[in-house]
C-alpha cells in the first residue's frame, strides 16, 4: 500500500465533524467567557457612572451576575479538560447551553435598543418625538430597582454615553459573548448528531464511519 493510499484511509476514518465541533467549543467557551467577564466589568461602570451612585442598587451585578458567569466559566472549563465526561454530558449541557445562550442576548438587545435611541436622538429629523423624551431607563430592564436615581438618561446626555467608548466596547464586548454562546451551543449540537449517529449505526449495523 502507498503512502499516499494509506493517509487517504487514514482521512476517510478521521472524525472530521467532532474535530471541528471540538474546536469550535474550545473557541465559543473562550469568547464567551472572556468577552463576557469583560462587558460585565464595562457595564458596572456605566451604571456607577451615568445611572445610579448608590452602590446597593447595582451590586447584584457584581455580588451574583459576575460570580455566577465566572462559577460557570470554571465549570465548562473543568469538562473540556475531561473530553470522556464531557461527552456523557453532552445532551445535559445542549440544554443549559440554550438557557445560557438566551441570556446572553438579553444585554445584547438592552445595548442595542440603547444605541437605537442614540440614533434617534442625533438624526431628530427621523423621529416625531421629542429629544428629551427619548431615554434609557435601567430600571425597566431589570437591571435598577424602580427606587434607583436618576436609573435612566434622556436626550443629549444619552447621545453623550453612546458616543463615549466605554459603551462602543462593552456594547461589542457583548456581542462577541454571545457570538461565542451561539458558536459552543453549535459544537454541542454537533456533537449530539454526532453521538446519535455513531450510536446508532453502532446498534443496527455492528459498524460504520466515524462521526
Amino acid at each position: 500500500m502507498g503512502l499516499l493510499e494509506c493517509c487517504a484511509r487514514c482521512l476517510i476514518g478521521a472524525p472530521f465533524a467532532s474535530l471541528v465541533a471540538t474546536g469550535l467549543c474550545f473557541f465559543g467557551v473562550a469568547l464567551f467567557c472572556g468577552c463576557g467577564h469583560e462587558a460585565l466589568t464595562g457595564t458596572e461602570q456605566l451604571i456607577e457612572t451615568y445611572f445610579s451612585k448608590n452602590y446597593q442598587d447595582y451590586e447584584y451585578l457584581i455580588d451574583v451576575a459576575g460570580p455566577l458567569w465566572r462559577r460557570l466559566c470554571q465549570c465548562l472549563g473543568k469538562w473540556l479538560g475531561h473530553p470522556d465526561k464531557f461527552v456523557g454530558i453532552t445532551y445535559v449541557l445542549t440544554i443549559i447551553w440554550l438557557l445560557v445562550f438566551a441570556c446572553s442576548a438579553v444585554p445584547v438587545y438592552i445595548y442595542f435598543n440603547t444605541w437605537t435611541t442614540c440614533q434617534s436622538i442625533a438624526n431628530p429629523s427621523k423621529t416625531s418625538a421629542s429629544i428629551g423624551t427619548l431615554c434609557a431607563d435601567a430600571r425597566m430592564y431589570g437591571v435598577l430597582p424602580w427606587n434607583a436615581f436618576p436609573g435612566k438618561v434622556c436626550g443629549s446626555n444619552l447621545l453623550s454615553i453612546c458616543k463615549t467608548s466605554e459603551f462602543q466596547m462593552t456594547f461589542h464586548l457583548f456581542i462577541a459573548a454571545f457570538v461565542g454562546a451561539a458558536a459552543t451551543l453549535v459544537s454541542l449540537l454537533t456533537f449530539m448528531i454526532a453521538a446519535t449517529y455513531n450510536f446508532a449505526v453502532l446498534k443496527l449495523m455492528g459498524r460504520g464511519t466515524k462521526f
